[in-house]
């Protein structure tokens, strides 16, 4: 994978983390890299994005508070995914992870093409959100 589009990875998963760039925001820098999505991985504290050719690249993410939780819990996911939509002056990408992991969220995969994120628990159970319209 070429340097820019690294870069440019790099620079949207930092900027989740720090907060100067929204979710959408993040997203349209990403498929105009071209990039078609990426997974999160809780366990390991990464982040990978993936290009259409097959190519990808991997980047260790700021670790956050405590471990993933042995039980899924959906709807507490689908209140932290309804809690960053209304981006309240309390909400942080940091701390959305903390309270994801709590939920027993082990990662999420988002799909630019299939416009949806799957969050997954450490048994495989989902919860998918589709992309506002």
């Amino acid at each position: 994978m070429d340097a820019e589009r690294i870069s440019i990875a790099a620079t949207c998963l930092h900027a989740a983390h720090d907060g100067s760039l929204s979710f959408p925001e993040i997203v349209g820098k990403l498929v105009a890299a071209g990039f078609e999505g990426y997974t999160v991985d809780y366990r390991r504290n990464s982040q990978t994005c993936y290009l259409p050719d097959g190519d990808s690249v991997t980047m260790d993410m700021q670790p956050s508070a405590g471990k993933v939780a042995a039980a899924f819990d959906a709807t507490e996911v689908e209140r932290l995914v309804r809690w960053a939509q209304a981006n309240p002056a309390d909400y942080s990408y940091v701390a959305f992870c903390e309270k994801a992991k709590a939920a027993g969220c082990a990662g999420y995969l988002v799909s630019f093409l299939g416009r949806r994120v799957v969050y997954f628990g450490r048994t495989a159970e989902t919860h998918v959100e589709h992309f506002p319209k």
